[in-house]
């Protein structure tokens, strides 16, 4: 993937701002009243057109983005007439032509990221990006040091929401997950943010193009010693791999590197409990709430 280049982090330059952000918050707000008037619940909704009612939500507040599929579904359950229907068009251009908000150092991991086939995760920190509620991301966000403005906060959390858009695309990468067990046991946020957050492990790791797997923290061996990393498949390109530790993330393309990060999540795949036992001790934690 000669287009990614290994690199440090860059100084982050102000996010950009286009008035693409204006049109999704707008198509938010209409498909709020048009729900309330057809006398439904998010949940309700949700159920109808077969999503999450944190999606929902989370678009009506202008924090997701709404994907055309999404609006022709709602614009059929709620007997909207086509409204939704008519903004498809230029919702599929606003997509083209939204400038990413991510910082300068992270931009060429989220468009490999959204690009890819094939995205393996191992965490030891904290619960992946991909995988956060919105409460969590904002806990994160909030308690980072030195301290974020409001503002940045919200765009960072709604930015790291969008990204999640590939986790409902069809036809779906393949995704694994290998997570800590000590990140399932931190109150980040909260015990009622942590509620949510194991509650949404579990939705996820549900789907058939899931793979979550929990570490156990009792082997006395671990090949993962040295911190998280991610491994992408771009489409049509070599598999890369990413690190990111205080301060400083790297993408790494150099063939014989990242195959050193792909036999260490071989054998860490191998030492986790299995996603069966992984679902099973996350319903565990939460009955223990």
């Amino acid at each position: 993937m000669n287009d990614l280049s290994e690199r440090e982090e860059e100084p982050e330059r102000p996010v950009e701002v286009d008035g693409t952000a204006y049109l999704f918050k707008a198509l938010g707000k209409i498909i709020k009243v048009l729900r309330e008037r057809a006398g439904l619940q998010q949940k309700e909704l949700a159920a109808l057109v077969h999503v999450g009612e944190d999606l929902v939500s989370s678009i009506e507040r202008g924090v997701r983005t709404p994907q055309p599929d999404f609006l022709e579904n709602v614009d059929r359950a709620l007997g909207a007439g086509g409204v939704l229907i008519a903004a498809v068009p230029d919702v599929k251009e606003a997509l083209k032509r939204a400038r990413t908000r991510h910082p300068d150092w992270f931009r060429k991991f989220a468009d490999a990221e959204a690009g890819s086939v094939a995205l393996h995760y191992y965490a030891a920190q904290a619960i992946p990006g991909l995988l956060q509620t919105e409460a969590y991301a904002r806990a994160v966000f909030r308690h980072r040091r030195p301290v974020l403005d409001e503002g940045t906060i919200e765009k960072r959390v709604s930015d790291r929401l969008a990204r999640q858009a590939i986790l409902e695309q069809w036809p779906a990468p393949t995704f694994s997950f290998v997570l800590e067990h000590s990140i399932l046991l931190r109150l980040t946020g909260g015990p009622e943010v942590r509620r949510e957050q194991l509650q949404r492990l579990l939705q996820i790791g549900r789907l058939r193009t899931v793979h979550l797997q929990v570490m156990p923290t009792e082997l006395d061996e671990h090949p993962g010693l040295e911190g998280a990393f991610t491994l992408l498949r771009p489409k049509g390109r070599n598999e890369v791999a990413y690190t990111e530790t205080y301060g400083h993330a790297n993408l790494i393309t150099d063939p014989e590197r990242v195959r050193i990060y792909t036999e260490r999540y071989g054998i860490i795949r191998a030492q986790a409990l299995t996603p069966h036992e992984s679902l099973a001790l996350i319903e565990k934690l939460l009955g223990e709430l």
